[in-house]
This record gives structure tokens, sequence and C-alpha cells, in this order.
């Protein structure tokens, strides 16, 4: 793990997407964090100690999802499915396929597997089995807060977490989509799909795979926009989190009634001509009983 002095920063951005405003001032106190993403080899050693099984590998719940096709209600996850050519990005089942039997030990689906992948992050992983992982290690999740604080690496207000300009000297810092997503990706950073974690150049802290690569869980409930209270500036928030899931559900939505939690950190699918995610400011919010095959996660342990 690696140690983060903790401080103030500016949390959230006014340049981008609406849930990242408004940008605000923010303490968080010391902490020691995952140098990188929970690695296949690592999960693996927790489900051998304990046997524990993800959400992706038990059959769901009819009660949880009425409605939905009984085909449907197997064990398996999302799967990222390249399209031939160009299609309507409104909709990601152009690209997204519930694949029964994927899962982190296979993560395309049934036939696939780990070989050549120890050193990848885990995936496929719902934020339930993150938090059994970080139980296990004697861990916890971080706060969104302590997150986008460690990711800027001591760059406060920086757009990457590497600096402004997002290829210096033209080197790949992070992997992401290049080219037109979802179905042309030149893989110009040397990727294609997650890598081995530690691929690429860590940040001041000397963490890797802050952005790209996999997407992480926190802690914190998912909220539209940072609140507006935050911009105030009589009062800095100190070590902030949201813990009530009562503002997190996508109303009017299919699974409406299933809370969402914040993601940070973007993927290998974020591309700047759909996904500008791989920012520290940038934040998602995903429902907690989703696994997909670009969704991680890593832990911290706060000082006493």
């Amino acid at each position: 793990m690696v140690w983060i002095p903790g401080g103030t920063f500016r949390m959230g951005s006014d340049r981008h997407y609406p849930e990242e405003r408004p940008a605000h001032r923010v303490h968080v106190d010391g902490f020691w964090m995952d140098e990188h993403p929970v690695t296949n080899a690592e999960f693996a050693r927790f489900v051998r100690a304990t046997g524990y099984v993800t959400v992706a590998e038990r059959v769901p719940d009819p009660e949880d999802y009425p409605g939905i096709d009984p085909a449907l209600l197997v064990p398996g996850s999302l799967v990222f499915r390249r399209p031939a050519g160009p299609v309507n990005r409104r909709d990601p089942g152009s690209w997204w396929a519930y694949v029964p039997g994927a899962s982190w030990k296979q993560p395309e689906g049934p036939g696939s597997g780990l070989n050549g992948r120890y050193r990848h992050p885990a995936v496929h992983l719902a934020h339930e089995d993150a938090q059994a992982y970080a139980a296990w290690m004697g861990k916890t999740l971080p706060t969104e807060a302590e997150w986008e604080f460690a990711a800027r690496g001591g760059l406060d207000g920086a757009t990457y977490v590497w600096g402004e300009e997002f290829a210096p000297g033209g080197q790949p810092m992070a992997n992401t989509w290049q080219g037109e997503f979802p179905w042309l990706n030149l893989g110009t950073d040397g990727f294609e799909g997650t890598s081995p974690v530690c691929s690429f150049p860590p940040n001041g802290y000397g963490l890797s795979d802050m952005a790209g690569n996999v997407w992480e869980w926190t802690c914190d409930f998912w909220t539209p926009r940072h609140p507006d209270e935050a911009g105030g500036a009589c009062c800095i928030p100190r070590n902030p989190r949201v813990d009530s899931a009562g503002g997190s559900h996508a109303v009017g939505e299919p699974g409406a009634h299933i809370p969402r939690r914040v993601l940070k950190g973007g993927s290998h699918l974020c591309a700047p001509s759909y996904c500008l995610r791989y920012r520290p400011a940038a934040r998602q919010g995903e429902a907690v009983d989703t696994s997909t095959g670009h969704i991680g996660f890593r832990c911290v342990v706060r000082a006493t």
C-alpha cells in the first residue's frame, strides 16, 4: 500500500460533465491505499481461502428483477462485445451483452479463463464482492473524496492524473480507448481490453492505474451532483462521504429500486468521442448488483 498524506483539494470540475459540479474545496485525512487495483491473483487467493461466491456466480432472485426475461435469471455478467461497425451510441445494448457464465474467473464467459491475466485487475465484481474482499483483508473501500484526492497525486485541479496534456510527448499515460468507440480501437496504447496493473507510469503519490484500465468502486452512494453547500467558502468539508442511499436510485429507469454507488477512474472503454471519464474529477453511478468486464476496485486503510 502507499501512504496518502491527506490535505485540502478542489474536488470535482466545472468544465466537464454536470455530475462533476460544483468544484469545491474538501479536506481528507491521511490514509493508506492499494498501489494498484486488486488483481486476479489477489482475488483468487481470497476465494481459495474463503470459498466466496461472487454475485455474478449466483442465481439472481426473481423478486429483485420483476418482469425480467426468465432466460436471464441465470448466473452471468455483462461482457463488452465490439460491434463490426458504427452503431447508435445511445444504445449500450449495441456493445454490452449479458453472458451466462461470465464471471471474474471467466471474463468473456464459458471457455475463457485467467491464463496470462493474473496481473490484470479482477473484474465482473459487484459492490458487495469488493466489500467482502476488503473486509477479509482488514481494509475498506475508499470514499469518493479519498479516491479523487489520491488520484490527483498532488496536482490539484489538473485535468488528468498526470497533468494537462493527454499524451505528453506522445506517450500514452493510461489504458483508454483510441479510435471510434465502440467499433474501432486503434490500440495505440498497446492494449485492447484490460492491461496488467502498473503498465503505465504511476502518479505523484506512486499509485498506478488511477485512470483508465478499470472503473473502481467507492463506498459512497451516488448523487447526481456534488451538494451545492459544498461550494460555500465558510466551511471546508472534512472526510465527506455519502452514506444515504436515498438519492442514488435511477428514478424512472429499469432497476430503479436498486441503489447505486460511485465509480471512479474510467476504463479501457473510455474514449474522448464517447466517455471522457479517465479524469480524477469524473464520476459515474452504478447499481450495486452490477458486474461488468470493466469494473474493479482497490482498498484503503484509514489512519487511526
